[in-house]
């Protein structure tokens, strides 16, 4: 069964992958709003709203009903500078992002993850990864898809060093290790969207890059 969601709720537009998915949303006739708080403005659009500042600040005053939320936080430990911030971004963050969206009304949630993600894991960015999958997990969510792309592949407004040398390594790897490209994974983001089904799915990075051919 295919449901087309009319107000949207979107974190982390200004993101690689949130201004493929914030680009995406705009062109589609169906949806009339697309509220997308943000720490900088975003270009302006008819069926734009963009309340500026800080997360802490911004998400009590979200208003307004909307069908889904889709969730594209995310940083790096480099970027936020500890562990401990990392964790503010990629778990506390998304946590509350998503608790906001149920309040006004979401059923369901659309979230980057990470390959690997793993609440047990030893390595600190994919056990972080894990616990917010849980988190959400817990929220009880009617609808929740929890995407894990490999290395996201695109062009950023401040180059990550690793994600370059990296990348083009990633795109001879077979399989869901096989980089993706922030487009597909915004294309993929919006095709799931239009699916409804009970409970959690995830979805894994070569299906993914299917979804987002």
């Amino acid at each position: 069964m295919y449901l087309t969601p009319q107000h949207v709720l979107l974190a982390g537009a200004t993101g690689l992958t949130g201004e493929h998915l914030l680009d995406r949303l705009l062109s589609e006739p169906t949806i009339t709003r697309v509220l997308a708080p943000s720490r900088r403005p975003l270009a302006e659009h008819p069926h734009l709203e963009n309340p500026v500042g800080e997360p802490a600040q911004v998400l009590p005053q979200l208003s307004g009903q909307v069908d889904i939320a889709f969730c594209c936080l995310g940083t790096t430990i480099k970027k936020a500078g500890s562990e401990q911030a990392f964790r503010a971004v990629d778990l506390d963050l998304v946590v509350a992002f998503a608790k906001r969206a149920r309040e006004l009304g979401a059923r369901h949630l659309i979230v980057i993850s990470a390959l690997g993600a793993d609440s047990k894991s030893s390595i600190f960015y994919n056990r972080v990864k894990g616990e917010m999958e849980a988190a959400l997990k817990a929220q009880d969510w009617p609808q929740l898809t929890i995407c894990r792309p490999s290395l996201l592949l695109g062009d950023r407004v401040e180059p990550r060093l690793a994600e370059q040398l990296a990348g083009p390594l990633s795109k001879l790897i077979p399989g869901k290790y096989h980089g993706i490209e922030a487009c597909q994974l915004a294309r993929a983001m919006w095709r799931l969207a239009l699916e409804e089904q009970n409970g959690v799915r995830v979805v894994e990075s070569d299906e993914l890059r299917k979804l987002g051919k």
